[in-house]
């Protein structure tokens, strides 16, 4: 969560087996994924709208554009590696943006992981 340069600001995220990372630059609203828009990335609404939450969380829609490389797990996880890092660059920009992103939600990672499947489990022998 650093300032890399003038006017770019950077965020990691991560949620599940899912890791993005983020920059932010002032500019239009574009959004880059692994080098693809965000409606090329993510076919879904949901996708989308996961991503672009902090920024209404903030009023700061259309303020910046986002350049982010995801790896590991599905889109969901994706989805929410890129909406955490974006936050975690927001607040780098601005720490007053702390409190609303906060009381949205997105600063908090969320670590759910997918519990591990055991063979006495699998067999009901608990």
């Amino acid at each position: 969560m650093a300032n890399t340069a003038a006017n770019s600001f950077y965020g990691t995220g991560r949620r599940k087996t899912s890791s993005a990372r983020v920059y932010l630059r002032q500019g239009s609203g574009k959004v880059s994924i692994n080098g693809r828009t965000l409606d090329e990335f993510f076919g879904r609404e949901t996708g989308r709208m996961i991503v672009q939450q902090p920024f209404g969380a903030v009023q700061l829609d259309g303020k910046f554009d986002v350049e982010a490389h995801v790896e590991g797990g599905g889109i969901t996880g994706q989805a929410g590696a890129i909406r955490h890092g974006i936050t975690r660059a927001l607040m780098a920009y601005d720490e007053t943006l702390r409190s609303p992103l906060r009381k949205a939600g997105f600063v908090t990672r969320d670590a759910r992981e997918v519990e591990r499947k055991t063979i006495d489990r699998f067999w009901g022998i608990v």
